[in-house]
């Protein structure tokens, strides 16, 4: 019986053999995901090809730096070292390091985040602000020391000289530099002075950009009120901040061309074409009334002003044969009543009241009369007085009493400052006009 061993003596040896066998040690192997559901902690799952099948783990701390998301079925390249089990006998790969088969975790974490960014909103077109016509400060997110800030000053200087470039110098590459990224972007969004915020840095691999295909940096972007501009890498190179900004440029110079769409050259043709527009809207505006004045001089009223007055004193003898009538009318009446009254009165035999009421018509007779004529008057005046002042605006009855009236270019002269040496002037008078030409010109002092 002593040439037989237990299996755990056996478990022991083989594990022996596995932990001191030097190929075993450290383990190149390709294989595809399987049976993997993701828990808590460590990770088991398998590794399998066309022909074989082998147990793999991750202890959690390595699982939390793969830099990407373990899937079922998906092909895979691992390091790590195979040991043997001793409770079950069977064996397993210890997983060290592990990276997508054929593209790099970088690549494959880059999908992964953009799928899951892309499924919450951050990329949609609605969430976009529109780029301002105007700025007056662009606040620049990038390195001290890069060109990215040198091309944007120049660009922007060239472009539009008198904006303000305010830079908020950050960490852009290695460690930490997404964290930078994010906390500068979320200081510039405290500012009140700025109109636009650019994201940049210079090209590189993935690894160069990759803070900028960090999570926090999106979020950050994501939750700026200034609208964002992203130029980040060369024309070939997308990260996740060109997604999520509201608007992504080749280089920084399209980035400061995007930030002044608008040129001081630009603003200024403006100008001058609104002020031409201006002059000429103004012209033809002054065109019009002199047009309308000059209808208006020539038209009958200002020629026959007589007219002005003629309906009214149509109207004012109108109105006087009414009122005539109708004090006759009612004069004619109140005789009828007196009439009346009277023999009513003779009837009963009351002269002594007829008597009274005889002298209280009388009396409200002379009222009428003298109200009647003081409305009457009171016309009469307001019409006379309407009456010479329309002839008074009569230029024929003016020229008339020998006065005469002067003439520039078919327009009356009011003023000796209007008349030059040589002027030719009308002298308009009552039966005629006399051309004359100015020989002399004086303005008295004390006028």
């Amino acid at each position: 019986m002593s040439d037989y061993l237990s299996v755990s003596s056996l478990t022991k040896y083989l594990k022996l053999k596995f932990d001191r066998d030097p190929y075993l040690e450290r383990v190149y192997l390709t294989g595809q995901v399987s049976n993997f559901r993701k828990r808590p902690n460590h990770q088991y799952f398998s590794l399998k090809d066309e022909q074989a099948v082998i147990q793999a783990t991750i202890w959690a701390g390595v699982f939390r730096k793969l830099g990407f998301e373990l899937e079922e079925g998906m092909k895979i390249n691992v390091v790590g070292r195979v040991q043997l089990y001793e409770p079950n006998g069977s064996y397993s790969i210890i997983i060290e390091r592990a990276e997508p088969d054929g593209i790099g975790a970088l690549a494959v974490q880059f999908e992964q985040l953009k799928k899951k960014l892309t499924q919450a909103g951050y990329f949609a077109a609605e969430h976009k602000q529109p780029l301002p016509q105007f700025v007056r400060k662009i606040g620049v997110v990038t390195s001290a020391s890069g060109a990215v800030i040198r091309d944007i000053i120049t660009t922007v200087s060239r472009r539009f000289p008198g904006v303000e470039i305010l830079l908020f110098p950050t960490k852009v590459q290695g460690e930490g530099s997404a964290q930078s990224v994010a906390a500068t972007i979320a200081a510039a969004n405290q500012r009140a002075d700025l109109d636009i915020l650019i994201i940049g840095r210079g090209g590189g691999s993935i690894e160069d950009l990759w803070a900028f295909n960090e999570e926090v940096v999106v979020q950050a972007i994501f939750e700026s009120r200034l609208p964002v501009i992203s130029s980040v890498g060369h024309e070939t190179d997308t990260t996740l901040a060109d997604y999520v900004a509201d608007r992504r440029a080749a280089t920084p110079t399209a980035a400061a061309e995007l930030a002044t769409p608008v040129t001081k050259a630009d603003i200024l043709a403006w100008l001058r074409e609104a002020g031409q527009r201006a002059y000429q809207a103004t012209n033809r505006r002054i065109r019009q009334e002199i047009d309308r004045l000059t209808k208006l001089n020539q038209s009958v009223i200002f020629r026959q002003p007589e007219r002005l007055y003629d309906a009214h004193s149509q109207k004012l003898d109108r109105l006087t044969t009414d009122l005539t009538s109708q004090m006759r009318y009612r004069l004619g009446q109140a005789k009828q009543e007196q009439g009346l009254l009277s023999q009513r009165l003779t009837s009963l035999d009351l002269f002594a009241r007829l008597e009274r009421l005889q002298e209280r018509l009388s009396q409200q007779e002379r009222l009428l009369k003298a109200n009647m004529a003081n409305q009457y008057d009171s016309l009469l005046a307001r019409f006379e007085k309407a009456q010479d002042a329309l002839i008074s605006l009569d230029t024929s009855r003016i020229v008339a009493r020998g006065y005469a009236i002067v003439q520039k270019d078919n327009k009356p002269i009011t003023s000796v400052k209007d008349i030059q040496k040589g002027d030719q002037l009308t002298l308009q008078m009552k039966d005629g006009h006399v051309e004359v030409e100015v020989e002399n010109a004086k303005q008295e002092k004390n006028i």
